[in-house]
This record gives C-alpha cells, structure tokens and sequence, in this order.
C-alpha cells in the first residue's frame, strides 16, 4: 500500500512515520512548508522536499532579515502554489492512502485538491490545540467545519477531541486514541532513570507562549519557599516571556533553582530520570507527549486538564493530581503541597506507552484503512 505523509517537519511527526519502517508499505512525505532539507531518520521514506522556492538567490536569509516588506513582495512571485504541487505529486505517485498532521497546518492547504478527488482516502491526525483551541477562533473554525466532512478516517491524541470532531461535522471512521508522536522505547529511556527514593527535582515545564501559562507554576513556587528548600526546582524549555519572569522575581536568587532555555530532547528526558515531580501547565492542548514522556521515566504528574483531556490519563489524587484552573497559582501551590502525601503510592503504568505495542496498533489500523473499500 502507498502512504502519502502531509506534515510539516516535526519531531512528533517523525516519531509517529517511523512505526512504519519495515511495515511492507510504501511511504511517501509531502512537507507542507516545503522548505525542508532531506531528513536522515526518514531515509526509509521517499521525500518531496524543498520544493516551496522557484529560486534560491544569493543573499535570501540576508534580505529576509534585514527588509522584510521588500522580502515577502518578492516571495509573492518566487513562492510555488502548495496545492498545485500537491496536485501534481499526488497524480504522480497515485497513494492509496493520504495522512494529514494538524488541520489548519496540513489539512486546510490541500482541501481544494482533496475535495476535486473525493475517492481518495484521507486520514487526519488531530494534535494538541488543532481542535480544541482553534474552534475558538473563527477564521479557524470555518476551516473546521469545511475540512472535517472531507475526512473519512481520524487518529486523536485524546478522547476529547474525537467529540470535537464529531460536532463539526466529522462523520467517517475513528481509528483510535494514541500518543501524537507514537510510543515511546521503554528499554531506551531505562538508562535515564535513577531510584524514585534517590530522587529530588521537581520538573517544571517552562512554556508561556499562547497556550502554556507556567508563570502560574512559578508564582505557586514563590509561595512554598520553605516547603521546598529540600528540594531541587528544574525548569526547562522556558520561552522569553517566562524567562523575564524568572529574572524579575525573587526566584531567581533561589540556591535550588535551575533554569534552562531550550534544551535537547535527550537532555529532557535525563531530567525527567531524575524527577520526583513533573509539573506541566496550559490552557489548551491534548495529551502533552512531555507528560507521557514524564510518566514512563517514573515521574509524579501535577498536569492542567484543559477540556477534560489528561483525565483520561491521570485520575486525581491517585497516580496523580489535575490542575482545573490553569490561571490559579493558588491551586497549584496546594497541589504541590498535596502531592507530597501521594509520592510513594500513585504509580501509572507506562506498558501501554511502549513503542512497539502502539507500533503494532498503528499499523493494523493502516491496514484496515486498506481493506475499506
């Protein structure tokens, strides 16, 4: 069977593709941003890439940066139109099946073409935020409610948006729930992990941004300097804005806290090893994979539950606890507190997160696409 792969280059995406390596099929990726370089881990799989620019003249980036209205005049005629290219692969290569990452990302784009070729079958995979937060914005929803009817089978990353779907008017086959960048290699992040008794960090997710709102977990911290001068506070992934925060506040002459911009994802999941506590918080998004990441290296999840979502993973005050106010310090603060009496009974079973048992899933669904005629 032929897969046509439409996403743009992500970790999660490479993850979720490589499940198919060695699965009898033939894999084909269309990078929606067409800007991509050949990308090695995906050496198994043939790559339409770079395909976005008609000319790459000397002295783009430079151009790009420095005069940006002169730039994007330019680009209006060096720029190839995406679903005139996709058109074309699409005849060249003639898949019998066609998956689609993120909706507005590479779903949208590509409508007009997949609306003209109603016999070709066409997967989405909702991520995050895709529904969740975009039904709220209402340029996005319209592409919503236009896309969803032309979709004829649906991977989520939660339960949640499977009822989002259905309401705006998505009526084909749901193949299932899985973690949006697949499972993850059990016997491999083993190495990562130390004692839980040896451990002393607590993790905190450090993303701001639209969605992320983890100033509310430093201003719970500021409150529980006391409660917490035994431990080590770690945060990563901190974005400006909650950088600014740190530095301005008194967290910053903190003996116990680290600080740590954007850091390799091995790096992470080293982190995550030596974790008592993982805290993630946002006001939108799926199942985090950094949550699921969190649990499999043993780690106790205090995780924002926008929409009801991760409590289809952690069920409060048992192997974990939910934030429901994401803008309430105040409940984190006393979540963190509560957290403490629950350390040494709340495990979660991370064998259902094992690559090569979702990888088998994964792969009988391709098939049962194919067997749907």
């Amino acid at each position: 069977m032929k897969i046509l792969m439409v996403s743009m280059p992500t970790l999660h995406f490479f993850r979720w593709t490589s499940q198919l390596q060695d699965s009898g099929h033939e894999v084909y990726w269309f990078d929606i941003s067409g800007m991509s370089i050949k990308v090695d881990r995906l050496a198994w799989v043939n790559q339409k890439i770079d395909w976005k620019l008609k000319y790459h003249y000397p002295g783009r980036i430079f151009m790009k940066n420095r005069f940006p209205i002169i730039y994007k005049n330019i680009q209006k005629f060096n720029e190839r139109e995406t679903a005139t290219v996709f058109e074309k692969y699409l005849n060249e290569i003639k898949p019998d099946i066609v998956h689609s990452f993120a909706l507005y990302v590479s779903c949208t784009p590509i409508f007009d073409v997949m609306k003209k070729y109603q016999h070709q079958k066409w997967i989405y995979s909702s991520w995050g935020s895709d529904l969740f937060y975009f039904q709220n914005k209402s340029k996005y929803l319209e592409d919503i409610k236009k896309v969803l009817p032309r979709i004829n089978y649906l991977f989520t990353d939660c339960k949640r948006d499977l009822e989002i779907a259905k309401k705006y008017g998505f009526e084909g086959r749901f193949l299932g729930v899985f973690p949006g960048g697949g499972g993850f290699d059990l016997n491999e992040i083993e190495r990562y992990k130390i004692p839980f008794e040896q451990r002393k960090i607590i993790l905190v997710k450090g993303f701001q941004g639209r969605s992320g709102r983890a100033i509310n977990i430093l201003r719970a911290i500021e409150k529980l300097k006391i409660e917490l001068s035994n431990f080590e506070v770690v945060i990563f992934g901190a974005d400006i804005e909650l950088s600014d925060y740190f530095y301005a506040s008194d967290l910053s002459v903190w003996k116990n806290i680290t600080i740590f911009r954007k850091i390799s994802h091995s790096e992470v999941l080293e982190l995550m090893g030596k974790s008592l506590i993982y805290i993630g918080n946002s006001n939108s998004d799926g199942i985090p994979n950094t949550l699921l990441e969190a649990i499999c290296l043993g780690c106790f999840p205090i995780q924002s539950n926008p929409g009801g979502a991760t409590a289809e993973v952690i069920q409060h005050q048992k192997n974990g606890l939910l934030i429901e106010d994401c803008e309430n310090s105040e409940e984190i603060k006393n979540l963190i507190l509560k957290s403490f009496s629950l350390l040494n009974n709340s495990k979660i079973d991370a064998s259902e997160y094992d690559f090569e048992h979702i990888k088998k899933i994964v792969n009988q669904k391709y098939n049962l696409v194919d067997d749907t005629k």
